[in-house]
């Protein structure tokens, strides 16, 4: 099975994700939004593929400046080495869909999605580990400091830290990623069922 060649239909499926994974590079992955009694209208910062920008001109500047009282790091796009070779995951990924949409066999296939949940476990884990040390490592010094606190931000969802609540959730980036992930595990399914079909009619 694993070497069968897959419908037309599918391979031009395997070239849709390619292009969704493509668009990536054009929206942003991850949201993370805070809301805080000195800023009712919220504060944004955007995670894209290889930068950090705020929702607002100044949203990156007020949320260091939030960060400065609790004493976390500030937040300096060019700091986050994620950033730099992130675009190269993307891209190896991007270039194995249309390498797929070209030799469509189904281990090629398989490989995408091993690639992918690999790089979404691991994208996540970092991401995890990003947050609890911006969260954990506070400076002493902080104009507001309490022993034992922490200020993790969520990796999921939402979260009240003093009187700031932070949400994250991801973005259209991430959205059409997960997209293309189940395109993938439907070709596979699909693909799969065909066979047995086959193999029972012979």
């Amino acid at each position: 099975m694993w070497k069968k060649k897959v419908t037309k239909a599918h391979r031009f499926m395997i070239l849709l994700v390619g292009v969704l994974m493509l668009t990536a590079y054009l929206a942003p992955l991850w949201q993370i939004t805070l809301s805080a009694p000195q800023y009712p209208e919220g504060l944004a910062l955007f995670v894209w593929i290889s930068n950090l920008t705020g929702g607002q001109t100044h949203d990156i500047q007020n949320i260091n400046i939030l960060n400065h009282y609790i004493g976390m790091k500030e937040i300096n796009p060019h700091s986050i080495p994620e950033l730099v070779y992130m675009p190269y995951v993307l891209g190896y990924m991007i270039f194995g869909a249309f390498v797929t949409f070209l030799i469509p066999r189904v281990f090629m296939i398989v490989l995408g999605i091993v690639n992918m949940i690999l790089v979404m476990i691991v994208g996540m884990t970092d991401f995890y580990i990003w947050g609890y040390n911006y969260g954990h490592n506070l400076s002493p010094d902080a104009p507001i400091s309490m022993p034992g606190m922490t200020y993790q931000p969520p990796l999921l969802f939402c979260k009240t830290i003093l009187n700031i609540s932070a949400c994250s959730y991801p973005h259209v980036g991430a959205i059409l990623i997960l997209v293309g992930f189940g395109i993938l595990i439907y070709i596979l399914v699909m693909e799969r069922a065909m066979y047995i079909k086959n193999r029972i009619e012979e």
